[in-house]
């Protein structure tokens, strides 16, 4: 369980965040942020990972304070699996190093142990092969799979998805979108997506704007709200449209 209770953060300036955010996730669920840019989605997250600290309100997860200042916060780390959108991989180290190191250096796990749990996770990710790369010897969607194996290190029960996919292109983002469900079954799970097409299936969809909720619900609920969240879902499906009107036609000039 995953519980928030009006949680707010405010940066420099008076800029709030995230502000008065309440919500429960359960534990397996899968909840979905979404909302534009500068919503407070990602900063909601970091929030949950203790990367940002709280200036009002409370996260607990399985009874557990995120706070820096208790006792709790080392275990909270342990429970928790973060993907972000840039990867944030070490540029001078191989794929297999960039797992070796989280382990031997923060957890104090012997090398050898160290080394062949990270090649069983590259190769459970589809890296077979690949764990002498660097990163800049790596596609897009590979480097992804290289943070997504990083996260699986804790076995941890919370993963946090923050945009993981926006930054590839539509083949390796679906074939990354598959990867990512594979790996989420059986935990808690929260998203940003900014595709609407990857959240139908999702326990919660919440809508964010200004750091405030302004919708929550499942897929259908919010499309019979008739609100943001379906006017998303409307314009998305009218690019998806579009889309596939032009590679017709594209197809059809290059027959």
């Amino acid at each position: 369980m995953v519980r928030i209770r009006g949680v707010s953060r405010r940066f420099p300036g008076g800029h709030y965040g995230v502000r008065g955010v309440t919500l429960d996730v359960a534990r397996g669920e899968t909840l979905v942020i979404m909302g534009p840019s500068g919503s407070g989605k990602s900063t909601l997250l970091r929030c949950v990972n203790g990367l940002e600290t709280l200036d009002e309100g409370e996260i607990i997860i399985d009874g557990m304070r995120v706070n820096h200042d208790t006792t709790d916060w080392n275990k909270v780390r342990e429970e928790v699996g973060m993907v972000f959108q840039g990867f944030h991989l070490f540029p001078n180290r191989t794929a297999l190093m960039n797992l070796v190191l989280p382990q031997t250096v923060v957890r104090r796990r012997p090398a050898a142990e160290a080394e062949r749990n990270a090649r069983a996770l590259l190769e459970r990710v589809g890296l077979q092969g690949k764990e002498s790369r660097l990163p800049s010897e790596l596609s897009g969607g590979e480097k992804q799979r290289v943070a997504i194996a990083r996260a699986l290190l804790k076995s941890p029960r919370i993963l946090i998805f923050d945009e993981a996919t926006s930054a590839l292109d539509s083949r390796s983002e679906k074939a990354i979108q598959a990867e990512l469900e594979r790996i989420a079954q059986g935990r808690t799970t929260l998203v940003i997506a900014h595709r609407l097409s990857t959240v139908m299936d999702a326990d919660q969809i919440l809508v964010l704007n200004h750091g405030r909720i302004v919708e929550r619900g499942a897929h259908q609920q919010l499309l019979e709200l008739k609100g943001e969240y379906a006017r998303m879902w409307a314009l998305q499906q009218q690019q998806a449209e579009a889309k596939a009107v032009l590679e017709t036609t594209v197809e059809a000039a290059g027959a």
